[in-house]
């Protein structure tokens, strides 16, 4: 196992297209790190940087005590898992196992007892003499893995292996993948675009955004405290709502006020928010994740409510997604744009995208117990729990009172 330090790492391509712009990322021993972003963001870069599959324009890769920037792949004693398996249709699964320790010299004994505790790990002692168009793409991912477990290195790079399967695979495979962890605690760098995989998986996630380094941290913290409007919307599913709202005195405390609502913000939940009472009588850009939203019917979080009317309802089981809209005008900012882009490809929220909206309207979810009765063209009164409201600058889009933008 080995510690993965990216110092000031960047990729430039040849037009002067910077890929990965001073990164600055330690992967520690044994942690699995997700690299999550939309596409183009230059996670899969990093990624190859690191496996030795594309060279560094400036900067220092370290594994372990070695920097590593001039060592060739196979030097580097890790092992990588891709997207589209890359198995030898030819061989049995055995083989395709065995294959790379045979070109290490490694002994037949050692093969043979790697290869098997590998199977064993993995469930696939059943179809050691099948070939790869025998088996299923759960259990070709599977093979993959396996045969980077064999290797035994001191890192596994995996590039997006699970975005092949589908969704109920995907869900086991993530589980098997936790697995793996606990029980090989293998430092591990995951690049995916999903953002569910990243938050499900890792140890620690990091957010890149055009090549950039947003925010590393846990999924909790990625999730209650984003360091900005980017990570705020691509961190959570559905994903966060946005809304320029004005902040005004109201006695000790204040209200936000957008479109025909208002929400009261108390005075300690104002001084809870360093720096948060210097905005008031100025507008900020406002996010409320849907999960802070419930139908005041069975539970309400307080005096703050909004009455909406449902446009769409989907109905989960577990809980009803209430999609509206309110009569303001889309967030103007360069991080909810790049947000509104990845939505419209196959990113998160590509779905809701997709729905007519006019200029001076923005589409909110909210997220509402099954119980609920609400469906669609009825008004309903959404209670709000104004505690966990995020409130970011308009200007830079920083999250205000982040410890890292004081």
């Amino acid at each position: 196992m080995a510690k993965i330090v990216l110092d000031g790492v960047d990729k430039v391509y040849s037009g002067n297209v910077k890929a990965v712009d001073d990164l600055n990322l330690e992967i520690n021993d044994g942690e699995f790190m997700v690299l999550v972003g939309p596409s183009g963001c230059g996670k899969s870069t990093a990624l190859r940087m690191i496996a030795g599959l594309e060279e560094i324009t400036d900067g220092d890769l370290h594994i372990g005590d070695q920097v590593v920037n001039d060592l060739p792949p196979k030097d580097r004693d890790i092992a990588m898992v891709f997207q589209n398996y890359a198995l030898y249709p030819h061989m049995t699964v055995e083989q395709n196992l065995a294959f790379g320790l045979k070109l290490r010299k490694i002994p037949k004994a050692e093969i043979k007892a790697r290869v098997d505790q590998a199977a064993a790990m993995l469930g696939l002692e059943a179809y050691l003499k099948r070939k790869p168009a025998a088996l299923s793409g759960g259990q070709r991912q599977r093979v993959a893995m396996g045969r980077a477990i064999v290797r035994e290195p001191q890192a596994f790079l995996m590039d997006e292996p699970l975005s092949n399967l589908d969704a109920k695979l995907r869900v086991q495979m993530r589980a098997s993948l936790n697995q793996l962890h606990e029980r090989l605690g293998v430092t591990t760098v995951y690049v995916t675009h999903d953002q569910v995989e990243a938050m499900t998986l890792g140890d620690r996630v990091a957010v890149l955004r055009e090549g950039r380094l947003q925010q590393v941290d846990t999924p909790k913290i990625l999730f209650d405290q984003p360091v900005n409007l980017f990570v705020a919307g691509f961190i959570g599913s559905p994903a966060m709502n946005f809304v320029v709202a004005e902040l005004q005195q109201d006695g000790e405390g204040a209200q936000l006020k957008f479109a025909d609502h208002t929400l009261p913000i108390s005075a300690a939940e104002l001084d809870a928010r360093d720096g948060l009472r210097s905005y008031v009588g100025r507008q900020v850009i406002l996010g409320l994740r849907p999960s802070d939203f419930e139908d005041d019917e069975i539970s309400s979080h307080g005096p703050a409510a909004m009455t909406v009317t449902a446009d769409v309802t989907e109905e989960l089981g577990t809980e009803i997604n209430v999609i509206f809209t309110v009569n303001a005008p889309p967030v103007q900012h360069e991080d909810a744009a790049a947000l509104a882009a990845d939505a419209a490809g196959d990113g998160p929220g590509a779905e809701s995208a997709t729905l007519p909206l006019g200029a001076d309207k923005t589409l909110f979810t909210a997220r509402v117990s099954p119980r609920s009765g609400v469906r669609p063209g009825q008004a309903v009164t959404l209670s709000v729990d104004v505690t966990q409201l995020h409130y970011f600058d308009r200007e830079s889009g920083l999250a205000i009172g982040h410890p890292a933008n004081r």
